[in-house]
């Protein structure tokens, strides 16, 4: 018998919250925009979803290839080309392609704000209208007097690490200049006063 690990993985406790939610279903094109080596991608291969990724990390695509070779079911692999190396802001995917959108610790990395929202709207122009997109961040709620600017929306965060950091004003902004709607409230994790991740979690508006 699988036990729960093998069968999700070290999957983001937020991504798997969604499918506590019933929020997926096998049939979805799920996208791992920076994947790395495919910690969130676990479930999905598994079970037979159709599964894309992209990393800038030629390391990372190559161990998440194999790692679909082996987890994925025989009536259900994955190509390879499914996998590409690839920055957010130039994804090599049709508008519309993907049911589901995931996007973890990456939009944090951020040079600025044109760049925060290059990466944005790339992975909002391939998620197809009701689809999901659900994003795992680093923001300042919660600790604001902790946070050192650097530089606009750059900030020296009290674990030593430089991000560029959201607040949820800009989340709730972001949300309606792109045409989503919340599926549910913006989260916020405040990880010992040394970093806060937020979860935003929204629904593309079929217009």
């Amino acid at each position: 018998m699988i036990n729960a690990n093998e069968l999700f993985g070290d999957i983001d406790i937020y991504l798997f919250d969604q499918f506590l939610k019933n929020r997926f279903s096998p049939e979805m094109k799920i996208l791992d925009a920076g994947c790395g080596g495919g910690r969130n991608l676990v479930y999905f291969l598994r079970s037979g979803f159709p599964v894309f990724g992209v990393d800038q990390n030629p390391d990372a695509i190559e161990y998440v290839c194999r790692l679909a070779q082996m987890l994925a079911p025989a009536t259900a692999a994955v190509p390879p080309e499914n996998f590409r190396v690839s920055n957010i802001e130039d994804l090599p995917f049709p508008d519309k392609f993907f049911d589901v959108v995931v996007s973890c610790a990456v939009l944090h990395f951020a040079v600025d704000e044109p760049n925060f929202d290059r990466m944005l709207k790339e992975m909002w122009r391939v998620l197809k209208p009701s689809g999901l997109f659900f994003a795992r961040l680093a923001s300042t709620i919660s600790i604001e007097d902790k946070v050192e600017k650097i530089t606009q929306r750059r900030y020296l965060l009290p674990d030593g690490s430089e991000r560029f950091l959201v607040d949820e004003k800009m989340l709730i902004a972001a949300t309606e200049r792109l045409g989503g709607t919340f599926v549910e409230p913006i989260k916020t994790t405040n990880v010992q006063n040394l970093r806060s991740m937020t979860t935003w979690v929204i629904c593309k508006n079929a217009f």
